[in-house]
């Protein structure tokens, strides 16, 4: 693969926050960016804004457009496509040159120190927490992140490339493909188990990601990942260890003591113990830099978010909105956590839309287990993505091992009404499908009814 010839770029699946953080790449190199998605996105409006030419039916595409120039054209793929799908197959029955993202992102990194962010959870915010860190310190780098950054309202950075950040998905053992200078693992629990046949098989992809690392390279782990390496966390023995915590409503604090040292007074404004934990992760990989404390300090207060984490929609006196991408169990069991930590004494509301028919499958005690613990819940369907039905599998089976006193299975032209007619004042939506089209709406109706 030689980027070094390519002029077209098309991209089957561009929506997709990590396939749209490519383009930005390709589209900040002056190469011509096109693609194809299901649907319209606020991703993809911003792309055609910036000159990418979108279709979203496959009866607009005509290959003959791109068989004059198949040398220097790339075609590069999400693996969250069916392997059938009409323009790869098309693609490659015209011997294209046609890649998986995550091949296209090993052929960036070659020429960067890469740093990358691992992890079943937690490796947007700790990537976007570092994005940040090595911006406001002016490194030369890019970043790939697996989430909108409130501070530039984009996935994708570019400063140079000295240095390349880029979240490994586990996902299709994507990482694997990455030889990093500097990594991290932020969490380690079954996923994926449509990939992998068991949490023991998951564990052996994440030793073999260790071990691309290259020599003498740095990697640190949250302290409950059974993998050895340098540790952070909050047990005395961790190599980086965040000290004096403080949780509220507005930001999270906390000192960090490693090596002998110490930066004191971390602040920065995201809620949960689960983000001081991204916090510490970015900012010891901050510190293997050699970026200063100045620096990380000022970075930290600045930091602002990612768009569906523990984002607040409404945020009154008589109603609260909360929006996260949370769509696995140990994810909503956090959420749930902070939810209690600034709300303590709230009747709590869940909006849940699970995310993968095999995922429900696998985890179907386990989510059942996590949304019982709140005072009422709505499911929608199941937001199949990639994959096709399973039988015996949907929300009404999840729905019947829910626990709380309010359970309800709802269309989504219905949540507005379920959720004032519960009249519960803290409410969150989560998942990782479609329901964010939905949050506006939701918003906007509940803020007219009150």
């Amino acid at each position: 693969m030689d980027l070094s010839s390519i002029n077209k770029v098309y991209f089957i699946g561009i929506g997709g926050i990590g396939m749209s953080a490519l383009a930005n790449y390709f589209l900040q190199k002056n190469i011509q960016v096109y693609g194809y998605d299901r649907e319209a996105s606020e991703i993809t409006k911003n792309l055609t804004s910036l000159g990418s030419n979108i279709i979203y039916n496959f009866n607009d595409f005509n290959i003959n457009e791109f068989k004059s120039d198949i040398d220097n054209t790339l075609v590069i793929y999400t693996p969250a496509i069916s392997k059938e799908h009409p323009l790869l197959t098309k693609f490659k029955q015209n011997e294209f040159n046609v890649f998986k993202r995550a091949e296209v992102l090993q052929k960036i990194s070659e020429n960067s120190k890469c740093i990358a962010v691992a992890g079943t959870h937690g490796k947007t915010t700790t990537s976007a927490i570092l994005a940040h860190i090595l911006k406001v310190s002016d490194l030369k780098f890019i970043a790939f992140v697996g989430g909108i950054m409130v501070n530039y309202n984009s996935n994708f950075l570019y400063n140079g490339e000295d240095y390349i950040l880029v979240e490994a998905d586990e996902f299709d053992r994507s990482f694997l493909k990455l030889n990093p200078n500097y990594a991290c693992i932020t969490s380690l629990d079954s996923d994926h188990l449509d990939i992998y046949e068991d949490s023991n098989s998951l564990i052996e992809a994440f030793e073999q990601f260790k071990n691309n690392i290259v020599e003498d390279g740095f990697l640190i782990s949250n302290e409950d990942v059974k993998i050895n390496s340098k540790k952070y966390g909050i047990i005395e023995s961790s190599d980086y260890l965040a000290k004096n915590i403080l949780n509220n409503k507005s930001f999270s604090q906390f000192d960090l003591c490693f090596n002998g040292g110490v930066v004191e007074n971390l602040k920065i404004h995201l809620q949960g113990l689960h983000n001081v934990m991204n916090s510490v992760a970015a900012v010891s990989i901050a510190i293997e830099l050699g970026i200063s404390d100045k620096k990380i300090l000022e970075a930290l207060s600045s930091f602002k978010g990612i768009e569906r984490r523990f984002s607040y929609k409404i945020d009154n006196e008589t109603m609260v909105l909360i929006d996260d991408y949370a769509h696995h169990p140990e994810e909503i069991k956090q959420v749930y956590k902070t939810l209690k930590l600034i709300y303590p004494n709230d009747n709590l509301l869940v909006v849940f839309q699970p995310h993968l028919y095999s995922r429900t499958r696998d985890m179907l005690d386990e989510f059942a287990e996590e949304l019982s613990k709140f005072d009422a819940v709505i499911l929608l369907e199941i937001y199949a993505a990639r994959e096709n039905p399973i039988e015996g599998i949907s929300s009404d089976v999840l729905l019947k091992r829910i626990k709380s006193k309010y359970k309800f299975l709802s269309e989504k032209s219905e949540l507005s009404s379920l959720i004032k007619d519960i009249g519960f004042k803290v409410n969150i939506t989560l998942g990782a499908g479609d329901i964010a089209n939905e949050v506006e709406q939701i918003k906007s109706e509940l803020e007219y009814a009150i």
